[in-house]
């Protein structure tokens, strides 16, 4: 029998472990300067928090029972457990929350994906107690930090309006308006050519999805419908936002602080929870386009998780690690293999292990962080040993006798002092 991972997970070996780390790192490093603080929720959450007001479809998650049969279920998404650890361990938000993590999440694949990952790896931010423009403006800018930092090349940032795309599709009737959702969603012209509509829904069911493009071109489309104030309202709200970033954008010292943006109010999120601006990343290297990351506001979800459904605003986004992880390999910026033992420490005998050992011991005291392995093979011919050390670029080896005293000897130059 051969024994394998499950279907949709993986093992990670040292390396990948090592350039997962890599990128990792630069993640929680932007985080950290933007003044965001790790948190760490959680892997298992109840059911009924998970489905709290239908903020996550079960369909998405994977079921456990306790002891107790208690229905459990492994995170599919880190801010729905974020949000319920805030609340449920503070009261309430009197002040923003800056908060990022690094974790795994899992996935039930669904019945025509089946070899579809199952576990995931994701790190984040979620900005919660804050809404309007500047906090959206925050977050986008901290995303393009991410991305600028990674220097993943081309990327755009396609951006939506959750709350607007929803109220556009309320003239369509109860029994069709989710099959238009999800065509759009799917930018599928064909299955929305073939719906049951009237001429009238139809010419709104196309436009909404051809409502994608340069911001400017699409707020000129947005103007041949008839917007309720509301609607109007959200729409100078999109204006003002995509105003605020390119301003930014051209000022002397901002850098590369955003990408190339696309309006898509066909832009719907997996997660049903948002209900403000949402947005994806896209990488485009070499012309083979990758999903990033995503995120988007949801002004409500907190007070799912209120005692006295109080609610506030959120806004946050996910970057997905395996994504960038295969957007950076062309790029010659990961590790490309692991770091090498700064010594090898030799027993000169087998009554010398004791000594060894502590002799190790002493170096890796060191105040700077020095690798330090002990030969436990009962090889110690000094041609074996120098062989081992050169094949994994090991430059100074120790030979250690029962006494303790060391004969240090430097692989570069052969020279023993």
């Amino acid at each position: 029998m051969a024994y394998q991972a499950p279907v949709g997970t993986r093992d990670l070996l040292p390396l990948e472990v090592a350039q997962k780390r890599w990128i990792e790192e630069r993640l929680q490093q932007v985080f950290q300067r933007w003044s965001y603080h790790c948190i760490i929720t959680s892997t298992l959450e109840r059911i009924d928090t998970l489905m709290a007001g239908g903020a996550i479809q079960p369909s998405t998650v994977i079921q456990l029972q306790n002891m107790e049969d208690e229905a459990l279920g492994l995170r599919p998404e880190l801010t729905a457990s974020v949000a319920r650890a805030v609340l449920t361990r503070t009261g309430e938000i009197t002040q923003p929350h800056r908060l990022y993590y690094a974790a795994n999440v899992f996935r039930r694949a669904s019945q025509n994906h089946y070899n579809r990952q199952l576990e995931l790896y994701q790190a984040g931010v979620e900005l919660l107690g804050v809404g309007g423009i500047a906090a959206d403006a925050e977050i986008l800018l901290l995303l393009s930090d991410c991305i600028s930092q990674l220097n993943l090349g081309q990327w755009s940032l396609i951006l939506g309006e959750a709350g607007l795309t929803q109220s556009l599709l309320s003239v369509f009737p109860d029994g069709v308006r989710e099959t238009v959702r999800r065509s759009l969603a799917h930018l599928d012209r064909i299955a929305l050519e073939q719906l049951s509509l009237s001429s009238h829904l139809l010419e709104r069911a196309l436009l909404l999805l051809d409502l994608r493009g340069q911001p400017e071109e699409v707020f000129t489309r947005l103007a041949r419908l008839d917007l309720t104030e509301e609607q109007i309202q959200t729409v100078n709200q999109l204006k003002s936002l995509v105003e605020l970033l390119r301003t930014i954008q051209t000022q002397p010292g901002a850098g590369s602080t955003t990408a190339h943006i696309i309006l898509d109010l066909s832009l719907i999120r997996t997660f049903d929870y948002y209900t403000g601006v949402v947005f994806e990343v896209v990488s485009n290297h070499q012309g083979n386009q990758r999903v990033l990351g995503q995120g988007g506001r949801y002004d409500y979800l907190l007070g799912l998780y209120h005692p006295c459904r109080i609610s506030s605003p959120g806004i946050g986004f996910s970057l997905n690690v395996e994504e960038i992880h295969q957007a950076l390999l062309p790029t010659g910026q990961l590790p490309s293999q692991m770091p090498s033992s700064n010594w090898l420490v030799v027993p000169t005998t087998p009554a010398a292990y004791a000594a060894a050992f502590i002799y190790a011991q002493k170096i890796r005291e060191s105040t700077n962080l020095v690798r330090v392995e002990l030969n436990l093979s009962e090889q110690t011919q000094p041609e074996t040993i120098h062989a081992y050390a050169q094949q994994r670029s090991i430059n100074q080896i120790a030979w250690v006798n029962e006494a303790g005293m060391p004969r240090i000897e430097t692989i570069s130059d052969r020279n023993t002092y």
